[in-house]
């Protein structure tokens, strides 16, 4: 099975039949950077819409038998997922409302701080608040995978500890391999592995940088993330931004909070737009990834795992919940 942990582009047809060339079982989608309740809701109703006129290449998951589903029916099964806690407007019981609509993953914070904690780009990070313990815990419970992929690093270690079940950086890379904020520091993604979390690489250039030059220099970063952290911990996150303009860029890295240039993962000078490296410029490429992990000495079992199986285990441990049981009783521990 192949998934994708995160791609941040605009979808359209083209884009689910580039899944599909690809093979890819599954894919969490960003339904929202900094859009509020209802703006959320807008975009969840207009996936509601994609899903009935694309139903021969995807359909929306709420669950990993509707993954394993998809995959079975030849079709590519979408987790909804946003990239900052604003849809839940600091009120704790939208995560229920969201999650009974079919959020599946929600990242706590989006390059900047907010009620539940810090971001990556804070100067100071004063670790997850009371509100965002409150808010780990109703995502638990609500089967709202928490992510943490912009995530401050004081906040991810909190949240990694608070959370009753694994949780997810679903695009980042370890700093230690390229030193940039957006990435994770040792002690976080050592946490995370501890916890039985995935970290999902990324090939996104200005946080991969020459490891994303080609797809073995790629997955020699993958060779060398596992051996920091384990083969069970370290999955696919691509952050791929198919059909992305300035505009749209721009507007993620700005949202609403400042007048002033913001470069996210960015630098001055720098477009706001990269381009994707030539072997991963589309989804229709994933299969290049398990034969570049076969050249760098995976065995075909590991290849499994990297490449979708850690994270089906990882949803099957956090999104597959009863609302009145709560989380599923597993151990946070690894396991594959």
């Amino acid at each position: 099975m192949n998934i994708d942990g995160l791609e941040c582009g605009v979808f359209n047809r083209t884009v689910f039949e580039e899944l599909r060339a690809g093979r890819v079982d599954c894919v969490t989608n960003t339904i929202a950077f900094w859009e509020n309740a209802a703006e959320t809701m807008q975009a969840l109703a207009d996936w509601y819409g994609m899903e009935r006129d694309n139903s021969d290449l995807i359909r929306i998951a709420y669950s990993t038998a509707d993954i394993e589903a998809a995959a079975a029916e030849g079709r590519t099964a979408v987790l909804m997922g946003t990239q900052n806690a604003s849809p839940i407007e600091d009120r704790l019981d939208y995560i229920e409302l969201f999650a009974r609509m079919g959020l599946r993953v929600m990242q706590l914070t989006y390059n900047i701080q907010n009620t539940l904690g810090a971001s990556c780009y804070e100067t100071t990070d004063a670790g997850l608040t009371r509100f965002g313990r409150n808010a780990v815990e109703e995502m638990n419970r609500c089967g709202v995978l928490v992510d943490c992929s912009h995530v401050g690093d004081r906040t991810s270690y909190d949240a990694i500890h608070a959370s009753a079940v694994p949780v997810a950086v679903n695009h980042a890379n370890p700093r230690e391999f390229f030193d940039h904020a957006r990435n994770k520091r040792p002690e976080v993604i050592d946490a995370l592995a501890e916890r039985g979390g995935v970290l999902g690489l990324t090939m996104y250039p200005n946080i991969a940088g020459e490891w994303c030059e080609t797809v073995d220099s790629w997955c020699e970063l993958v060779a060398r993330t596992v051996e920091r952290i384990g083969v069970d911990h370290v999955g696919v996150g691509s952050d791929l931004g198919r059909f992305l303009t300035e505009e749209h860029m721009v507007e993620m890295r700005k949202g609403h909070w400042t007048r002033g240039p913001e470069y996210g993962a960015g630098r001055p000078g720098q477009s706001p737009v990269v381009p994707d490296p030539e072997w991963f410029e589309t989804a229709a490429q994933f299969g290049n990834i398990p034969d570049g992990l076969a050249r760098a000495g995976f065995s075909p079992a590991e290849i499994g795992k990297l490449c979708g199986g850690n994270w089906l285990r990882l949803y099957r441990q956090t999104i597959d919940v009863n609302l009145q049981d709560g989380p599923p009783a597993v151990p946070v521990t690894a396991s594959a």
